[in-house]
């Protein structure tokens, strides 16, 4: 009697020996799963939203990246791209981090299959995709304030710099350097000519032979630059002219020319500038070498 007695106590011990190892390993797999899902969402991979070129994840192979990058142009629906990043997921928790399988199996829960109602919400027709909501945007907001508030936070440079890098092309930093180091440049508006300018219209606006001058590599693109430069804040046109006797150059360009004889009889030329903003000088301070 006293030895089944004695087995049952061993069992039960045992038993609570098992049920302890196995909370602590649920425990790990949870804590592993919290770090890793924390470090993609940190690197801006959103399930079930397009996928943004290299960036998308932390320790990714440049194949991985590149097979979900064309997968996104080829036009696969948001459910294709969805397993294709669950499975990049998994590969790079497995390979890259080290993780237990348990882990991976709750790392990649979040990410929606093609079955599921997070990826038919997201591929139905018309449905909008949110990449955050009202509370997600609040506590950034808030977070902001704080950091505001904390004498011992400091930021050398404005945080939209590097974001604004990703979004140049070559050919316009070479205009924003040119810009930086000689100043506002004459632009102009080509107008049809009525009488006391009543009646007049735009034939062409913002004409300028900045981009050429900087020297562009792809001089047909100029128009698409400038309007970019504009769109970042880091450029904008003014009514204000530069030095009159430099619209003389401009104004015998051929786009120039072709403009002039398309708006008719006696043409009209609206004398303007090219300029940094305060927010691109400082940006071209900050961001480029600028030779003296």
């Amino acid at each position: 009697m006293a030895d089944d007695r004695t087995g049952q106590d061993m069992a039960r011990a045992g038993s609570r020996a098992v049920e302890r190892s196995s909370d602590v390993e649920q425990r790990q797999i949870s804590n592993e799963a919290r770090l890793i899902r924390g470090v993609f969402r940190a690197a801006g991979l959103a399930a079930g939203t397009v996928v943004r070129g290299s960036q998308w994840a932390v320790n990714t192979s440049y194949e991985m990246t590149k097979e979900i990058t064309q997968a996104a142009l080829d036009g696969e629906s948001s459910a294709d791209i969805a397993e294709r990043t669950g499975n990049a997921l998994r590969s790079i928790a497995r390979s890259a981090l080290g993780v237990t399988e348990g882990s991976v199996r709750e790392i990649v829960s979040y990410v929606p299959t093609s079955n599921g109602p997070a990826a038919q919400q997201a591929i139905g027709l018309g449905a909008p995709l949110h990449s955050a909501s009202i509370e997600d945007l609040r506590r950034r907001g808030d977070a902001l304030l704080a950091r505001s508030a904390d004498v011992y936070f400091s930021e050398d440079v404005h945080p939209a710099y590097d974001r604004i890098l990703d979004e140049l092309a070559p050919d316009e930093a070479r205009i924003l350097r040119f810009m930086a180091l000689n100043g506002p440049q004459p632009s102009v508006d080509v107008r049809t000519n009525r009488p006391l300018g009543i009646g007049s219209e735009l034939v062409t606006g913002d004409l300028t032979s900045v981009p050429e001058q900087a020297g562009v590599r792809y001089p047909d693109r100029s128009r698409t630059y400038l309007i970019n430069l504009n769109r970042l804040g880091l450029t904008l046109t003014s009514d204000d002219p530069v030095v009159l006797s430099r619209y003389m150059v401009l104004e015998v360009q051929p786009e120039v020319e072709a403009a002039l004889k398309k708006a008719g009889r006696a043409p009209k030329i609206v004398r303007k500038s090219l300029r940094l903003t305060e927010f691109g000088e400082d940006f071209c301070r900050t961001c480029f070498t600028i030779g003296s």
